[in-house]
């Protein structure tokens, strides 16, 4: 279970014991998601990895060459954005690149299947951006590669959506579970590193990429508003997903949250901290991390996005006439005190 302790007393002082983990499940609840199968789009899916593991490193130049031709602009983005390769050490640092990274290709084709399906869930995740952005320049292509670990899961270029497949190989792969692996992402973000997860990435990116952050020195009821209006977006767009996937959350994470949202709130009630702006107690409740503190080692971290979330779902149930770009636009705080939001 999940121990609710008081920001003002002990740590090792428990308040409320609770948090019964019943079973309800984590689908998505958008049962009446609009229907987007006329809207057509045009996205051409790319797989730069099968190319760029394909080229002769014996006749480089003429190889950078050829695949620049046939992904015009990506190419050199790959270069400089993702390989960071600088000019002077160019040619060895992309042939150390090759021979250390050619066996994570030849395991990606093992589950290529599955990449690919998700993939597919992008270009209908591209219709439901086209019926609820209508005036947003979509991507005209998807390609997939592999890169550093250290690099992107999906970069936006000027006319592509691109996921690196390097970070969705499986939460079990040695890549991850390795010590290196974990030093730079440890199980509690290694675990969505599967493919499930690639149209939630991409469409999160592209959410930002609509709409820039703008949450630094705002006040934590703020930041949780702001990051639970992305949510609900996200969720809107990828209406077939599990919540789990939407939030990140673990099924039993989740459950917990949905179980106990009366009482997650009035922890934040009673220790006065909604319009807190102190960068290091903000930082606890609306980042990723292994749990919340306050909330025990069953909890999820970033649970400030469970609570924006649901602030965001009441106030649009009183404002459904009004567009996705009208939310993304309200004053945070504004939208959250004409919610009312007093979970029961």
């Amino acid at each position: 279970m999940i121990a609710i302790l008081s920001v003002n007393s002990p740590m090792n002082t428990r308040i409320i014991a609770l948090f019964l983990l019943l079973s309800l499940g984590a689908c998505n609840s958008n049962e009446d998601a609009p229907n987007v199968s006329g809207i057509k789009i045009q996205l051409t899916q790319q797989h730069f990895e099968q190319d760029f593991f394909a080229i002769d490193t014996n006749q480089l130049e003429q190889s950078i060459v050829a695949l620049d031709k046939k992904y015009p602009g990506f190419t050199t983005v790959f270069l400089s954005n993702i390989l960071a390769l600088m000019p002077a050490s160019e040619s060895s640092d992309l042939k150390s690149f090759y021979r250390a990274y050619l066996p994570l290709y030849k395991q990606s084709t093992s589950i290529f299947k599955e990449q690919k399906k998700q993939t597919q869930k992008i270009e209908q995740g591209f219709q439901y951006l086209k019926h609820y952005f209508p005036s947003y320049q979509l991507p005209t292509k998807l390609i997939t590669f592999i890169g550093p670990i250290n690099s992107f899961g999906s970069i936006l270029t000027e006319d592509a959506i691109a996921i690196g497949l390097q970070l969705f190989m499986g939460k079990d792969h040695p890549l991850y579970t390795s010590e290196e692996g974990q030093a730079l992402y440890p199980s509690y973000v290694s675990r969505k590193f599967e493919p499930s997860y690639i149209p939630v990435s991409a469409m999160n990116n592209i959410v930002l990429d609509i709409y820039p952050e703008q949450m630094s020195g705002k006040p934590l009821i703020a930041q949780m508003v702001e990051l639970g209006k992305r949510m609900y977006v996200v969720d809107h767009l990828l209406p077939q997903l599990s919540d789990t996937l939407i939030t990140g959350y673990s099924s039993m994470q989740l459950d917990a949250c949905l179980n106990n949202e009366k009482n997650i709130w009035s922890f934040f009630i009673q220790n006065d901290l909604l319009y807190k702006s102190d960068p290091q107690l903000v930082r606890e409740y609306v980042t990723d991390g292994p749990f919340t503190q306050a909330f025990g080692k069953e909890s999820p971290g970033n649970i400030g996005q469970f609570l924006g979330w649901q602030i965001v779902k009441k106030w649009m149930k009183k404002n459904n006439q009004l567009s996705f770009d009208a939310l993304m636009k309200k004053d945070p705080v504004q939208l959250f005190e004409e919610a009312k939001y007093k979970p029961s």
